[in-house]
């Protein structure tokens, strides 16, 4: 059935659960039609299997630059505004990035790095604990943490870090318009292409300076390449693991049975990140495809040349997958199953990083702050409504 009464992306109205409509069509019409932005039809595929397929079926692509391609972007219609990154890439260019930057990104190295964001997060905890018995969690704990990571990864200085977010921040912002997507791009390239030159200079053990001169794929990887790999790290590396770790935070606050069980035992750590992860599922529209051929999906065909856009946070929620799957469960089972971290050759490259900043950020805050509490009502909270990865601007906590 094809509905062209759908908008899409839909309001939310709810900070922690999937917006009523992608529900309601995931039991009755799971591959249907809406209508994006600027009235072009897009396909939405809600169910779980369904959402694997098209992720993982080399007949859909992933570039924007692909024509029928389904943006929901207004600042990312004009072709000069429309770029390239791992999870718009098609094969062979995305499988040889990827493998480039494999090594990097392994769970080992993640967990290696474990010791060092252990010492980060007490040392955020101990500087809000010396300000007094209030702090905004987001500013002083959620973006910190990640940000500090991949910068570490990548070898930029720290005093930096701020106008990454920023940037950063704009570009991942439906409402942005073209000028200023534009303008926070042009800034963040400039930087970077200034930065790849300090690494052929002087390099450091990080991945700009192995890219620049270890050169892990035959031939050459241009300046222009490495300045683009370093947008894509730095982007992708921090705004999505800050807000899961802020909308966590709130979600156990809301839950307080789940809550004194993770603090009861903490062996529940791991798991219970999965099922954040599954339950809030914050990257909400970031897969969108283009059918290069017919394919089946569902009762429907999608014909070569429409868009889809496949929602990871209906099939989080999709009871085919999940046993009673609008309740936080932090003992579920089969929480590891989700897929908010994409599926297939696009999954998130940097799901173990995230895993581990979730899980030493969430055990050590409880931990150190038993009374941690929302400083202000829910209702009150600012939540990045107008984004493409949710999350929260503010979050006033007391402790």
């Amino acid at each position: 059935m094809t509905d062209t009464t759908l908008r899409f992306p839909p309001a939310r109205t709810c900070p922690f659960d999937p917006p009523a409509m992608i529900s309601e069509i995931r039991e009755t019409h799971p591959v249907t039609q809406a209508e994006l932005f600027d009235g072009k039809l897009a396909w939405l595929v809600t169910r779980f299997d369904d959402v694997v397929k098209v992720c993982s079926d080399p007949r859909f692509s992933a570039s924007p630059l692909t024509p029928g391609f389904p943006e929901v972007f207004e600042g990312r219609t004009r072709p000069e505004d429309k770029e390239t990154s791992l999870i718009s890439m098609d094969p062979p260019q995305h499988d040889d990035i990827r493998r480039m930057l494999t090594r990097w990104f392994t769970v080992k190295r993640a967990e290696a790095m474990r010791p060092r964001i252990q010492n980060l997060v007490d040392s955020l905890i101990d500087a809000m604990l010396s300000k007094g018995s209030d702090a905004e969690l987001v500013r002083d704990f959620a973006l910190p943490i990640p940000t500090a990571v991949i910068c570490w990864l990548l070898g930029v200085p720290e005093e930096d870090h701020l106008f990454f977010q920023e940037r950063s921040g704009t570009r991942l912002s439906l409402a942005a318009d073209g000028s200023s997507v534009s303008s926070a791009t042009s800034e963040l390239l400039a930087y970077l292409d200034d930065l790849v030159g300090k690494k052929i200079e002087s390099p450091g053990d990080d991945i700009l300076s192995d890219l620049v001169h270890k050169q892990m794929l035959p031939g050459h990887l241009d300046r222009e390449t490495l300045v683009d790999l370093g947008r894509q790290l730095l982007i992708a590396g921090h705004e999505s693991t800050a807000s899961m770790i802020a909308l966590s935070t709130m979600l156990l606050l809301e839950h307080p049975d789940q809550l004194a069980a993770l603090r009861a035992d903490k062996a529940l750590v791991p798991g219970a990140v999965e099922e954040l992860l599954r339950y809030l599922t914050i990257a909400t529209i970031l897969v969108g495809r283009v059918a290069t051929a017919d394919v089946e999906i569902g009762s429907e065909v999608i014909r070569a040349g429409e868009g889809v856009r496949a929602l990871l946070n209906a099939a989080n929620r999709d009871p085919r997958a999940f046993a009673n799957p609008d309740a936080l469960d932090i003992g579920r089972p089969e929480a590891h199953r989700h897929i908010a971290f994409g599926y297939g050759i696009h999954q998130c490259l940097g799901q173990g990083y995230a895993r581990v900043e979730m899980q030493v950020a969430i055990e050590t805050l409880f931990r150190r702050m038993p009374n941690l509490a929302m400083g202000v009502p829910l209702d009150e909270v600012h939540f990045k409504y107008e984004s493409a990865v949710h999350g929260v601007h503010e979050l006033p906590v007391t402790f």
